[in-house]
């Protein structure tokens, strides 16, 4: 239950981010950077008459049914809630803070916030096997079926409506999209990243029954023991491989300058992590 609140609670943060992001950044700029959001822009102009929250609704409820038939009911579920929030939070944004001009005159700093916003927002609903539904949808296809990260797959399907937001509003609008597109692959791969992100340590001591102990006791976590020479002592030393979160990482350095500071310490960035308490599927 607990899971279920804290997964709703980030689900909801995220798509309001990208609800904030498109509608005080994105819709007023024209600046059309793929997605439902990017084609209701280009549509918008060309429909006048149409406004862009009801032209999302419309988008997102046809591409939902996909999600249904290729991800089933838990991504469903979540796509739904969160697309309809979306669309929802624009709509009512549209009555309570009408806008007709962009916040500032600053279209490369408006451009950092349509982008910024959005990946971040979209970043935390993929983590969580959910999105805004739309073309994140055909995202996520892609990545099921192929070995594109979320962020290139991402600009794959976006590129086309980045391309035609020059066609309507003009090279200038054109180019911007363009690059707040690649931006926004390139963030949205870094925040997945960094929320996986985990300290691989090779350690190599004379020590290893206390660090094991620390490791198995303390951090709650297991370790794989070799048994190592050194190349040039040809003395006998123990290899101990653990992958641990940031936070225990601290604690472990910490233990280890205090019981073994001759102990030889690789630490290592890593992400995908794969097995029992990490990640566990291919």
């Amino acid at each position: 239950m607990k899971k279920r609140l804290s997964d709703l609670l980030l689900l909801t943060a995220g798509t309001l981010l990208v609800s904030a992001g498109v509608y005080f950044f994105k819709f007023p700029n024209n600046f059309s950077t793929g997605g439902v959001s990017g084609i209701s822009v280009i549509l918008g102009a060309l429909l006048p008459g149409i406004s862009t929250g009801t032209l999302v609704l419309v988008i997102n409820v046809a591409l939902l049914l996909v999600g249904f038939a290729v991800f089933g009911r838990s991504f469903g579920l979540k796509t739904v809630y969160c697309s309809m929030l979306m669309s929802l939070s624009i709509y009512a944004l549209e009555r309570l803070v009408p806008m007709d001009a962009p916040l500032t005159t600053q279209p490369m700093l408006e451009l950092v916030f349509s982008v910024l916003l959005p990946a971040v927002g979209s970043a935390i609903l993929f983590n969580l096997q959910g999105s805004t539904g739309g073309t994140d949808i055909v995202a996520m296809i892609f990545r099921k079926y192929t070995d594109l990260d979320i962020g290139k797959a991402l600009f794959c399907t976006d590129f086309l409506i980045a391309t035609l937001a020059g066609v309507v509003f003009g090279i200038e609008t054109g180019l911007f999209s363009l690059l707040g597109l690649l931006a926004k692959a390139l963030v949205v791969d870094s925040v997945i990243e960094n929320i996986h992100l985990s300290k691989y340590f090779t350690i190599v001591t004379t020590k290893p029954e206390r660090i094991t102990r620390f490791i198995n006791e303390e951090l709650n976590r297991s370790a794989t023991v070799l048994t190592g020479e050194g190349a040039y002592t040809q003395e006998g030393r123990k290899v101990l491989l653990t992958v641990l979160g940031r936070g225990q990482a601290v604690r472990l350095r910490a233990f280890l300058h205090e019981v073994d500071p001759q102990a030889f310490v690789v630490i290592t960035n890593t992400s995908e992590i794969i097995g029992k308490g990490f990640r566990q599927t291919l």
